[in-house]
């Protein structure tokens, strides 16, 4: 049962890829009555980052599809100028509900809620601290030790690799489990398996610096892959799909850890893929428009934060390497989260978010 229930939140983000062209606002259509308007800013990554962008916006169209009453449209941010124009856009033209999407867009959302503390904003992987922006946080950190632990199972050269986008909370969080997970690893098992890319005591590590130029993600992976990691987990979006075409094409010299949304239904590398640490970022921005068009009053305290026991982080299926990794580091992984979940491993980071 634990092993069905892991697989949860990945199963939630399927079909994430099918992403389009924002919808016409159709406020006025079918019915004749007011319909209820979520409308999302997306971050510079797009729409269809495969990423946390996508998934959020599946989020949306899931709510849309549960409640027929829902309409749903998107605008995409081109740079960081845009966010709070994008976000005040929306107040003008008088949205219910205002999502904005990743930790970059923290100081926008919160001057936007600030300015309009009638408007219902939301937002995905930041807390701003404002009344009427519901905050949607994912203790990654949780699912990605497990990660670590398993890609320090499956390494052949005994190095591992992570980097990031930018050292904001949303990345280095994933980073921190990562490493802890490799460290669990090393002392259960005796074993010296080396974490590169990343200095989890320092907090410093290898960036790409954007979350969407591929060829930059490819560059801090190639440099990984040249100090020997077989595994590497990128943390940047978009970015990150440098290191998984690569990883394709490498024919097996090094595989992948994906994150935010399951690499091989997002993602055209999955042969690549060894799992995705998932953050169900669908699931809570369905609830939470759910729950806001049915008139319910969102709070920003506690807001939502996804841990493996809500289902709310996982990681993914095995896909193509079902059959590689061995049915006992399998175990190990489903218990590790038994004890995750129960409290008899901590998990820590400077970047978890908090209540």
């Amino acid at each position: 049962m634990r092993i069905a229930s892991a697989f949860v939140a990945g199963g939630l983000v399927l079909g994430a890829t099918a992403c389009g062209e924002a919808p016409d606002d159709d406020n006025n259509a079918g019915d004749g009555g007011k319909k209820y308007s979520a409308c999302m800013v997306t971050d510079v990554g797009g729409i269809d980052d495969k990423s946390f962008n996508a998934s959020a916006w599946k989020g949306l169209q899931q709510a849309k599809d549960e409640n027929s009453n829902i309409d749903i449209k998107n605008v995409q941010s081109k740079a960081e100028a845009d966010y709070e124009v994008n976000l005040t856009g929306f107040v003008n033209q008088k949205c219910d509900f205002i999502l904005a999407v990743g930790g970059l867009m923290s100081d926008a959302v919160k001057a936007a809620g600030e300015k309009n503390p009638n408007q219902q904003f939301g937002v995905v992987d930041a807390n701003p601290g404002v009344s009427n922006v519901y905050p949607m946080q994912f203790d990654t950190a949780q699912a990605a030790f497990q990660a670590g632990y398993l890609a320090a199972g499956m390494s052949k050269t005994g190095k591992v690799g992570t980097y990031g986008a930018v050292p904001i909370a949303p990345v280095t969080i994933f980073m921190d489990g990562f490493a802890d997970g490799v460290a669990y690893y090393n002392k259960t098992k005796s074993k010296n398996v080396q974490v590169l890319g990343w200095d989890k005591a320092a907090q410093k590590g290898s960036f790409s610096n954007s979350f969407e130029k591929q060829d930059e993600g490819k560059k801090v992976s190639d440099a990984l892959v040249a100090q020997g990691a077989d595994i590497v987990m990128p943390v940047a979006g978009g970015a990150g799909l440098g290191t998984t075409a690569a990883a394709k094409a490498s024919g097996g010299k090094y595989s992948v850890v994906w994150v935010d949304i399951d690499g091989c239904e997002s993602t055209p590398d999955c042969s690549a893929i060894l799992t995705t640490v998932v953050k169900n970022i669908p699931g809570a921005v369905k609830e939470a428009v759910l729950k806001a068009a049915a008139g319910e009053k969102l709070q920003a305290k506690p807001g939502f934060v996804g841990t493996l026991d809500n289902d709310g982080v996982s990681i993914a299926k095995y896909h193509d390497f079902d059959s590689k990794v061995p049915t006992d580091l399998k175990a190990e992984v489903e218990t590790i989260k038994s004890e995750i979940a129960s409290g008899a491993i901590t998990v820590t980071s400077k970047a978890q978010p908090t209540k």
